[in-house]
């Protein structure tokens, strides 16, 4: 844009005029602005609300099927030798005896101690490896016999078994390490093949054996069992148990029931996603002389509530002994969210259970609250068909003509701008010319006083 120095005729600020009486044009278009942020605001509360409700939706999903709300716990007795977990495969009222016999571990030899780990000591030639019974042999090259050198090529030629040099702190420190590479897989090495082999030769017992490769081994109510890794997950149905410590003729108990804590906490969570909610829902409503939120008067919103709410107290009749929310100490406050009494949901759980779990999810020709709840979430949060995709799409498009809207305005308010600039700066010239013109005029009006004062 070109600088314009206004009033330099006239002394007036013709720039300053002209932003101000642009300012003045562009009242419509900071009103169409307010609306457009008016809408954005309210697409951002409507994608909260459905964050809420997906969320809601997320922890009734976890009661409305028994694989999720009937989980098992397995507790035992001492977790010094190995600890447990259960599924829903486990047989819950169960209880076992076990006893860590032995814990899988790998084979490590370790060599004599050395104080140059870089020096070429050991000269060059073959190691030959035998590992569980086949052959492989590593190439030490020349130049390549130190413990470095060694361990690299062991390492690189990934024969099954690892080295690694390990300082133990003496006068000669420097010690390898080999280790198997699966539990209870054994190996020998010869180094006769080495041209100074005679230092890490066998028959001079510089290289240990200081843990042989062995399976785990366990016993489950006196059953032996094998298994190559310290975590067995078939020897107990449903439970995985990772061994810890072996110490054979030590018997651990453990017990598998169904985890009534962890339901509990479902149920919980349950509670806590529909007081989101509903406390959403009334944060925008009207109340007592509020202002409400920016969705008030939804009637969206309402309707979801309401219906939540007649949820709550909807009839299930299963042919067990509970039938309503309430029944497992759902109750509603003043304010429209939930609490629960916990003492009559720890006597539902522990002296109903079945009943409870029929109540959430359902039986054959009875549709259980807990689905019945997901289906209507599900149906609201629809990426398609849901509230906020209803309420995005209409906003969208509102949002859409006004900044079309907007687009047009302000050509016009361009075109407009650069015609009072230019009627402007036309008065500018005009007024500079008739300067001109009196500015001759008084000239020579002088003149004609001096020609007389001079004739006199």
């Amino acid at each position: 844009m070109a600088i314009t120095f206004g009033g330099l005729a006239t002394g007036m600020d013709t720039n300053a005029i002209v932003d101000q009486l642009m300012e003045l044009e562009r009242g419509p278009i900071k009103r169409m602005e307010a609306d457009k942020l008016w809408l954005t605001s309210r697409l951002e509360a409507y994608t909260e609300f459905d964050t809420k409700l997906k969320s809601f939706l997320t922890s009734v999903e976890e009661l409305e099927s028994s694989d999720n709300l009937l989980q098992k716990k397995a507790t035992v007795a001492s977790e010094d030798f190995f600890t447990a977990t259960a599924d829903s495969d486990a047989f819950s009222g169960t209880n076992y005896q076990v006893e860590v016999v032995q814990i899988a571990q790998v084979q490590k030899n370790v060599s004599t101690g050395f104080t140059d780990k870089a020096l070429d000591q050991f000269g060059s030639g073959t190691l030959s490896f035998t590992i569980d019974g086949t052959p492989s042999d590593v190439t030490i090259a020349a130049g390549e016999g130190s413990l470095e050198g060694i361990m690299a090529a062991i390492n690189d030629a990934d024969i099954g078994v690892s080295a690694a040099i390990i300082n133990d702190g003496t006068g000669t420190p420097y010690r390898l390490v080999l280790t198997g590479g699966d539990v209870g897989t054994g190996f020998t090495m010869d180094v006769s093949g080495l041209s100074s082999g005679a230092l890490l030769d066998p028959a001079g017992d510089p290289i240990t054996v200081t843990q042989a490769a062995t399976q785990a081994h366990i016993r489950v109510d006196n059953i032996d069992i094998y298994s190559s890794s310290n975590t067995l997950d078939e020897a107990i149905p449903g439970v995985t148990l990772n061994l810890l410590k072996a110490e054979e003729g030590t018997q651990t108990g453990m017990d598998v029931k169904i985890d009534e804590e962890s339901i509990k906490e479902k149920i919980q969570a349950f509670v806590d996603g529909y007081n989101e909610v509903v406390s959403f829902v009334t944060s925008q409503s009207v109340i007592d002389g509020s202002d409400g939120g920016i969705l008030r008067g939804d009637s969206g919103l309402a309707a979801i509530k309401r219906h939540l709410q007649d949820m709550l107290t909807t009839n299930v009749n299963t042919s067990g002994s509970l039938d309503y929310l309430s029944e497992l100490g759902l109750e509603t406050q003043k304010d429209g969210t939930l609490i629960i009494n916990s003492t009559t949901l720890t006597s539902a759980l522990q002296n109903n259970l079945e009943d409870v779990a029929t109540l959430l999810i359902g039986e054959d020709g009875v549709t259980g609250i807990a689905t019945q709840f997901k289906d209507y979430l599900e149906g609201n949060t629809d990426m398609f068909d849901g509230l906020l995709a209803g309420r995005k799409e209409s906003i969208d498009s509102n949002v859409r003509r006004i900044d079309s809207r907007i687009e047009q305005a302000e050509m016009r308010l361009e075109k407009k701008e650069g015609t009072l600039r230019a009627r402007f700066n036309a008065m500018e010239a005009l007024v500079s010319g008739m300067n001109s013109q009196s500015s001759f005029l008084a000239q020579q009006m002088t003149m004609l006083n001096n020609m007389v004062t001079g004739n006199n």
